[in-house]
């Protein structure tokens, strides 16, 4: 089992006096998933009653997410996972997200956009172009998540067959992903003419006898299944060859798109990619932790970065040691705010595929180098956009792409032997492009947008190379030790890294539980949306809940404060935290989990 952290949680603050929580949290000595559907969190549930560990259900979850929440997430779209070892104290790391196809010249993908040679400010790939697919990860990273880190006592015949049970039986559809469902609907019949597999077959519904299901209605994906018997049976040569692979390449081209079976061959032969985890420590060697996130091709590095700023702003004495009387006051967040600022303008010039580009993580993750950016902030007023360039580790003037926010799954899971994994799964934006491989019953992702179209810059589209990437799964140990503090994430494209850093800090200087800390408002700078708007501007969205004071009290500091109420709110992204404790008289281990309540799901105890 993991070593002992400090204590249990403390009795309830003012803190929960001001952010009610409107669940509990949920404890469990033998295990725990946590996830935005119910019923994919029994797929996890079901494999490690069969004896799995924390691995095992997570693709057993990944693959129930798939069928339960398709517009989100997928086995055609990418993941990336963080996994404890509690035998070994080890923190590892896998990257299943893919490539661009080897045609994916900048010249050819400008020419197919119908884009002038030369590169203007704003130009992008569209979230529904078939010029936005790349070669789906998630298959390969399933598998290789089960060989790594699995138990060795499933088959992925196993793991997979809760998930093929409920795409052959059916299933009930739950309340938000009926609604997101409905408004995709359009865009499935436009992308594909294979939509029908995605929707529910209802003789009476015009004009074709199929219609996106209802909340509470039954839904079944006996196509999806057979994919995954696919995958169970024949690994991963069962999905990048043969009839998976060649109804990929026939609907892509069929739409004009350049990826072809070479691509699907190339990521069967590179596989994920099994990556050293980056990491900054927090706070003092013996209360303080040790915050683990992916090392690019994924944004990760935007939380550390922002962490780092705030510890150098206290270690310098600039703003105060926060405590829980700061928590989500207007000088706590606008350190927050600003630190994110800061990050995020080094993070979108210097964030890409560091197989292809020289990324400098250890300069950028330096103390050195935070110490430098620190000095842009500025605690009475907002920082002037324009100071927001990235720094020295570059040569050229920030510009900001124009990419988008994005739909995600992230789950956590642990198990009795005290393992736990923090995983994340996507499409990119909703269905994806929402183009349906036919026969496959799984959509293809849209992942491709977040290249760069501007050859100035180092994330510019070109051949073979990884994206961007928004999905983060974060990771969390005590520094006194090496044990495990907590497996937690936040979903929502660049809402990702700033949830990060609030649900964390909630917990550290807020003295927040998991469930207090997720269910508290939170902030999100440019919207979350920098297509409608620098994301690096002063635009704070702030969601209702906050104090009228905090509010009030960040506009005075110069930022554009947007509230944000009711269905927008899913801006905040979904969270889930599962931390490790130990009871302080009796050497039983326990989990203790959170569920965001903007999300469907919950946390569920073995």
């Amino acid at each position: 089992m993991p070593r002992e952290t400090a204590s249990v949680f403390p009795p309830p603050s003012d803190v929960f006096q001001r952010f009610p929580s409107r669940r509990s949290v949920v404890h469990s000595t033998k295990g725990m998933v946590a996830c935005t559907q119910p019923l994919a969190a029994k797929c996890g549930i079901d494999v490690l009653t069969a004896g799995g560990n924390a691995a095992d259900a997570a693709v057993a979850v990944a693959a129930g997410l798939n069928l339960t929440e398709p517009c989100s997430t997928g086995i055609g779209g990418d993941m990336f996972c963080l996994y404890y070892d509690a035998k070994t104290g080890k923190v590892s790391a896998l990257n299943g997200s893919g490539r661009s196809g080897n045609q994916f010249s900048l010249e050819k993908i400008r020419s197919s956009l119908g884009l002038p040679a030369e590169a203007a400010r704003g130009d992008k790939i569209p979230l529904t172009s078939v010029h936005a697919v790349t070669v789906p990860g998630a298959a390969a990273g399933w598998v290789d998540t089960v060989k790594l880190f699995g138990s060795g006592k499933l088959s992925m015949e196993q793991v997979l067959a809760p998930a093929i049970k409920l795409g052959e039986e059916g299933y009930p559809v739950s309340e938000l992903t009926a609604t997101f469902w409905q408004k995709s609907e359009a865009g499935l019949r436009t992308a594909s003419p294979n939509f029908a597999e995605w929707l529910k077959k209802d003789p009476a519904a015009k004009p074709d006898g199929y219609r996106a299901p209802r909340a509470g209605e039954i839904m079944r994906n006996p196509t999806l299944a057979q994919t995954f018997r696919t995958l169970a049976t024949e690994g991963k040569e069962g999905f990048y060859k043969g009839r998976i692979a060649e109804a990929i390449v026939e609907v892509v081209q069929a739409r004009g798109g350049h990826l072809d079976a070479s691509d699907l061959l190339h990521h069967l032969e590179t596989g994920s990619e099994r990556v050293e985890p980056i990491s900054l420590k927090y706070g003092d060697k013996e209360t303080g932790v040790e915050v683990w996130e992916h090392p690019p091709n994924g944004q990760g590095i935007v939380a550390l970065m922002a962490l780092g700023i705030i510890q150098e702003l206290q270690g310098q004495g600039v703003v105060p040691k926060f405590g829980p009387e700061d928590y989500n006051t207007a000088p706590y967040l606008h350190v927050i705010i600003e630190a994110l600022r800061i990050s995020f303008a080094d993070a979108n010039w210097f964030v890409t595929d560091p197989n292809e580009v020289d990324v400098p993580v250890a300069g950028l993750l330096s103390p050195e180098y935070l110490a430098e950016r620190a000095k842009l902030f500025l605690p009475k007023e907002v920082a002037p956009s324009h100071k927001l360039e990235h720094g020295t580790p570059g040569g050229a003037p920030f510009r900001s792409p124009a990419w988008t926010s994005s739909d995600t799954v992230y789950f956590a899971v642990a198990d009795a032997e005290g393992n736990a994994i923090s995983f994340i799964n996507s499409n990119f934006g909703g269905f994806g492009t929402s183009i349906v491989p036919k026969g496959c019953g799984f959509s293809l992702q849209n992942r491709g947008a977040n290249f760069s179209l501007d050859p100035r810059h180092p994330n510019v589209m070109a051949p073979r190379k990884r994206p961007y990437h928004t999905i983060i799964p974060g990771l969390v140990t005590n520094q006194s030790d090496n044990s495990l503090f907590s497996v937690f994430g936040v979903m929502g494209g660049f809402m990702q890294p700033q949830g990060h850093v609030q649900t964390l800090l909630g917990q550290l200087a807020g003295g927040a539980n998991p469930q207090q800390a997720l269910d508290a408002p939170r902030i999100c700078i440019g919207s979350g949306m920098p297509d409608e708007g620098d994301v690096f501007a002063a635009i704070v969205s702030v969601e209702e809940g906050m104090p009228e004071e905090t509010i009030e009290g960040l506009r005075a500091l110069g930022h554009d404060v947007r509230v944000i109420k009711d269905k927008q709110r899913a801006l905040f992204g979904r969270g889930q935290i599962i931390r490790y404790t130990k009871d302080p008289v009796e050497d039983i281990a326990v989990w203790s989990a959170g569920s965001d309540q903007r999300g469907d799901g919950g946390a569920y105890p073995l």
